[in-house]
């Protein structure tokens, strides 16, 4: 049996929900309707102008439908283009039945395991200080140890693009109520096995990052909230942003509820218990901020996060299965697709469900997060993207890049057989589900 090795976003609560995988594509108005692929070159459309007005009724056109379409309560985004904030806007509502609109600069949602980003940023800071080898043990800069096994350790790098080979994990990721989550605890007592030789299979980990936070906690001498507000919070003047939980009496009236359905009930404050990795609360302007500082290699205004040959290390490809498809950088995913290097990342609670995305080369980043899971029937954050991608950077293939029906039909040959989800759980109640998740992989009857 064939290991697939794709990466598949665990959703913190739900083993029903799986993250996306995005599409592999060649490498580098109004619609509600998912664009069907075309094995023929499409005429290139015209570029849109990137311009403020344009992405406003471009998304005024689209967002609100979607809204009303799926049963979701609100919506934020945000734009940023050459080292500026182009567009933000909220929509809907952060609650549906008092009707409180979302605001962009006040409103504050959960954008889940985009907050590993921040934890990734700062182990790189650590890093670029001489405090922290990313080739190293993880085990040097713990007060517990994470048990050996095939014969080599676990490392920071490693960690950064998930592939420490641990099992996945479920139990005592969501909480709710008014107590701050223990890191050192949780981690100590919830170690998942170790099922695959690091550095060899994806394995998307919750765990992994939040032992990554937990090393900033003890090579820092600070608790990570703290580290991450005085650091990257407080120098990018990320003024409605924290981790904590529960969140500040400050931020609490700027809190949007999340919504199973906007038709159903709010839902409780998530605590997310390995709180590195998901656990922030931003509006989509102090998200601007960060995007504005990676795109700019590290640099806001007057302050810097990350010096700038740093930041293009982090931003840089450290792992991939192939040269031909799309890896991670230092903890970002690589997305890249309509001939442009993309890395970012997506982040999903139970409720909220984000997506974050940096073009280097055109300077542009985008942000957007829904407070409702919606019906599910489709994925909002996935569609909005790509018709933004489409609308300000259309792209066709050159000829010399299309590929033989004869060569395709070779292709999908090679790679048919039984494929295995590399998120397994070996240990847990949910190892059935792992067995469900096979599946087989063979081409249709035109050979495709």
């Amino acid at each position: 049996m064939k290991q697939i090795n794709a990466i598949i976003l665990l959703l913190f609560f739900t083993i029903s929900s799986l993250g996306q995988v995005p599409a592999a594509k060649p490498a580098s108005g109004h619609t509600t309707e998912e664009k069907p692929q075309s094995s023929a070159v499409k005429a290139p459309t015209a570029a849109r102008e990137l311009t403020a007005s344009d992405v406003e009724a471009f998304l005024d056109g689209l967002v609100p439908t979607q809204l009303g379409r799926d049963d979701i309560a609100g919506a934020t985004i945000a734009v940023v283009k050459d080292g500026k904030l182009l567009f933000a806007k909220g929509y809907g509502f952060a609650d549906y039945k008092q009707r409180k609109p979302v605001s962009a600069t006040e409103t504050l949602f959960r954008p889940g395991s985009v907050s590993k980003l921040f934890t990734w940023t700062a182990v790189m800071q650590l890093y670029e200080q001489g405090k922290l080898n990313l080739d190293a043990d993880v085990n040097t800069y713990l007060d517990f140890k994470i048990p050996d096994a095939f014969g080599a350790p676990v490392t920071l790098k490693q960690i950064m693009v998930h592939t420490a080979g641990f099992e996945g994990r479920i139990k005592d990721i969501i909480g709710v109520g008014d107590t701050s989550p223990d890191l050192g605890k949780y981690l100590k007592t919830h170690i998942p096995e170790r099922i695959f030789p690091p550095g060899t299979t994806p394995a998307y980990s919750n765990y992994a990052t939040a032992l990554a936070g937990y090393v900033v906690e003890r090579v820092s001498g600070q608790p990570f909230n703290e580290y991450i507000e005085q650091h990257i919070l407080k120098p990018l003047s990320m003024n409605h942003s924290t981790f904590a939980q529960p969140l500040p009496a400050t931020l609490v009236p700027g809190m949007s509820n999340g919504y199973a359905r906007a038709s159903g009930d709010a839902e409780p404050f998530e605590i997310v218990v390995p709180f590195p990795a998901g656990s922030l609360s931003s509006t989509a302007t102090d998200m601007a901020q960060f995007m504005i500082a990676h795109l700019q290699n590290g640099q806001l205004g007057d302050a810097r996060i990350l010096k700038p040959e740093t930041a293009q290390l982090m931003h840089s490809r450290l792992f991939g299965l192939d040269d031909g498809s799309n890896g991670f950088a230092y903890g970002f995913y690589e997305e890249s697709q309509n001939g442009q290097r993309i890395i970012g990342h997506g982040g999903d609670t139970q409720y909220f469900h984000s997506d974050l995305h940096l073009m280097l080369d055109a300077k542009v980043g985008f942000f957007v997060s829904y407070n409702s899971a919606g019906r599910g029937e489709s994925s909002p954050r996935t569609m909005l993207w790509e018709l933004f991608l489409d609308r300000y950077f259309p792209y066709t293939p050159p000829a010399g890049a299309q590929i033989s029906s004869a060569q395709s039909a070779a292709d999908a040959r090679s790679i048919s057989g039984k494929y295995l989800l590399s998120l397994q759980f070996e240990s847990s109640p949910f190892r059935a589900f792992s067995l469900i998740g096979e599946f087989d992989v063979y081409p249709v009857a035109d050979g495709m």
